[in-house]
């Protein structure tokens, strides 16, 4: 891979102050990669693969990795926050389109935090208290809603700490399974025995799509880009180090799980993990690993709300969504009518859907989302800037298509369904925010006297 040799100066210039070298970019991708996901979807993969839970977390590497290919060009030709919207407008200047990418941006924040509050309700939640999983779940997401409302610094700062919580769950996950390993314990052979009832082929791309959850996560590096020292060196190091880094942590928990626990009991469990734990027999208590996983849980639930409520704001203030979703507390400047209605959707998904239908409708939206960003790379190869940045063979974003649309072919209709209406609703909240925008002009322009209303 190249990297175009012209001057340099550009890339420097921008409002935010670079402090973020190469090894802090490096671990707030891990921290953003290394997430809840894999606490709970171990369970999931094994319904479609039994034991060879490796095979659709190497199909969704490979496809993380083109992706990456596509994003490392984009950050680096084009150093300023906004991800895929910005390159999106970048490539075509359809405010639509852009607004879509952004929109879809949004709703896959508010499905992954539905998602992970139906995980945050289940079984690790049960192993310590014994109280329905809906009021829970709605709890979880109103207590994330008020830390969001106080503001950022309170929610980033509640991420640092839970991220080296989580990663030291997984951790422990690891040297578990790792010691029954070397005693003689557990069954190695599982590892490569598929699930009874489903073809292998047909069930390592279904897997895959829920693999592919877990490597979410670079996307957010983007908006980062104004603040990275070295853009053009420092993100292709970091992006790819760090999804090389979390896919060598997900096999090693892929292969630990299997070996120390049936497939089948993995499968029937929302905290698969603890299963692990629980079945090793050693010294680890149950309770406070069952902590470790809900606090890694909440983590990603609040990163993704917090997420999710910016992009809303971001959209309300480009004249995109209705001028309400702009609205922000006096004192804590922070926009509470972008986080309510991302909690009030939240809450109603949680209600209505589970895991492994939220995770696969995540993973369609961003494959959307990265199928626009790789489309745009390619129309952008011609655009010529004056700073070096990295750059990407034209196959890899045509694999990395060629890749998201086998993805895109395996999902179910119901996932379908909702990200069509997650479409439908962006599109009337768009053309409401343009007529209000619309309306709003008028009125200045009769007030200055600028339009004859006789």
């Amino acid at each position: 891979m190249a990297h175009d040799t012209t001057a340099a100066p550009a890339e420097n210039q921008t409002g935010l102050k670079r402090a973020v070298g190469t090894w802090l970019l490096f671990a707030f991708i891990v921290g953003d990669t290394l997430g809840a996901g894999i606490y709970t979807l171990v369970g999931t993969m094994a319904t479609d693969v039994g034991g060879v839970i490796w095979l659709p977390l190497l199909i969704a590497l490979v496809v993380a990795l083109l992706t990456a290919g596509t994003y490392a060009e984009l950050i680096t030709k084009y150093p300023h926050a906004g991800g895929a919207a910005r390159y999106v407008d970048k490539a075509f200047g359809i405010p639509f389109l852009s607004f879509i990418v952004g929109f879809l941006m949004m709703a896959s924040g508010i499905t992954t935090a539905a998602a992970l509050a139906n995980a945050f309700a289940g079984d690790y939640f049960a192993s310590l208290i014994d109280i329905p999983p809906v009021p829970v779940a709605i709890a979880f997401i109103a207590i994330l809603t008020l830390i969001n409302l106080r503001g950022v610094k309170e929610s980033l700062a509640t991420n640092m700490v839970a991220s080296m919580i989580e990663v030291t769950g997984l951790v422990i996950v690891i040297v578990v399974a790792a010691v029954v390993f070397g005693s003689g314990g557990g069954e190695p052979s599982r590892i490569f025995e598929f699930a009874p009832d489903v073809p292998p082929l047909e069930g390592a791309f279904a897997a895959s799509i829920v693999a592919f959850f877990s490597f979410l996560g670079f996307e957010a590096a983007a908006n980062m880009a104004e603040e990275v020292k070295n853009p053009s060196r420092a993100y292709p190091r970091a992006l790819f180090g760090a999804i090389l880094t979390a896919a060598v942590v997900y096999l090693l928990i892929a292969l630990g799980a299997v070996i120390v626990v049936e497939p089948t009991t993995l499968a029937d469990s929302t905290g698969p993990l603890l299963e692990v734990i629980t079945a090793s027999g050693l010294a680890v208590p149950g309770w406070l690993f069952a902590l470790i996983a809900l606090v890694a849980i909440a983590n990603g639930a609040l990163l993704f709300m917090v997420m999710a409520s910016r992009v809303g704001y971001g959209l309300a203030e480009s004249g995109l969504l209705p001028h309400a979703f702009g609205k922000v507390l006096p004192k804590r400047r922070t926009p509470w009518v972008s986080i309510v209605v991302v909690a009030g959707a939240t809450m109603l998904l949680t209600v209505v859907g589970d895991i492994s239908t939220l995770a696969n409708t995540t993973v369609l939206l961003l494959l959307l989302v990265f199928l626009t960003a790789n489309v745009s790379v390619l129309v952008l190869k011609k655009d010529k800037v004056d700073h070096k940045h990295f750059s990407v063979p034209r196959i890899v974003p045509i694999l990395a298509i060629i890749a998201s649309i086998v993805l895109l072919t395996q999902q179910d209709w119901p996932v379908w369904a909702a990200t069509g209406g997650y479409i439908v609703v962006g599109s009337v909240l768009f053309f409401v925010a343009r007529f209000g925008r619309r309306r709003g002009d008028r009125k200045i322009a009769e007030r200055t006297g600028a339009i004859d209303t006789v």
